[in-house]
């Protein structure tokens, strides 16, 4: 059986930010065992999964983006949108748009230090939206 939902989220400002919580508030009860699949549908935003305990991990996750990808650069042609746009879509790549994750008796079985973060790399990137997918 497939069940989806879209779910959306409020404007956060640019870094990573925990949502395991605001995704679950917006899931229907989770059926008996199978598979969450979870799809950004933007492109200058994404979505992982890591630590969920230290607060400082997402201030060295966007620390790290941020030189691997820096902005400012003469070499991007796509520019329009303004200066964080073309590496936003760069980090997207990077981050990845989609997860899966197992669930079990209506719980996610992410490890005991795992969340879902969105990874937002636009200055003002405004509410997003994700496709939920419940496989069963």
């Amino acid at each position: 059986m497939i069940n989806q939902k879209e779910i959306i989220l409020p404007a956060f400002p640019r870094g990573f930010h925990l949502i395991t919580g605001l995704v679950m508030e917006q899931l229907p009860d989770l059926p008996g065992s199978g598979l969450l699949h979870l799809f950004i549908r933007h492109t200058s935003a994404g979505i992982c999964i890591n630590e969920n305990s230290d607060p400082t991990v997402p201030d060295d996750f966007e620390t790290s983006f941020n030189r691997l990808v820096p902005e400012g650069r003469g070499y991007y042609t796509h520019t329009t949108e303004g200066s964080d746009d073309m590496p936003a879509h760069i980090k997207s790549v990077l981050a990845g748009t989609e997860l899966t994750i197992p669930f079990s008796d209506g719980r996610l079985l992410l490890g005991t230090w795992q969340g879902i973060y969105l990874c937002e790399f636009r200055n003002r990137g405004g509410r997003r939206r994700l496709i939920a997918t419940i496989l069963t």
